[in-house]
């Protein structure tokens, strides 16, 4: 359960802290466009069940997919989506985060 706790909190607050020094001037909708991309998580309603606390999402859902992932980092490349693929790839990065955490702990 604690894990949980963290893992979402992180996926507001790892957002908001990159946002503060990557988009100085417009850290508040950056924060917001970056914390719209937990809606990524809808593809877990495909799943069953869908939330399992001991299933690592990267690879099994859909859009947390490998396929997916690298596509994130192409869209990093186009300056007018640059902040939801950073989003994108800050929470594939802590859902991987997590995954590591499952196998360790």
């Amino acid at each position: 359960m604690a894990r949980s706790i963290i893992h979402f909190t992180l996926h507001l607050l790892v957002p908001g802290a990159v946002s503060r020094i990557a988009f100085k001037n417009r850290w508040q909708m950056a924060w917001f466009m970056m914390a719209l991309t937990l809606l990524v998580d809808f593809d877990h309603l495909l799943a069953v069940p869908i939330y399992d606390p001991n299933r690592c999402g990267i690879g099994f859902h859909p859009l947390h997919s490998y396929p997916a992932i690298g596509i994130y980092f192409l869209m990093a490349a186009i300056p007018k989506i640059r902040i939801i693929a950073t989003g994108l790839l800050i929470h594939m990065g802590l859902d991987i985060t997590d995954c590591i955490w499952m196998r360790w702990g």
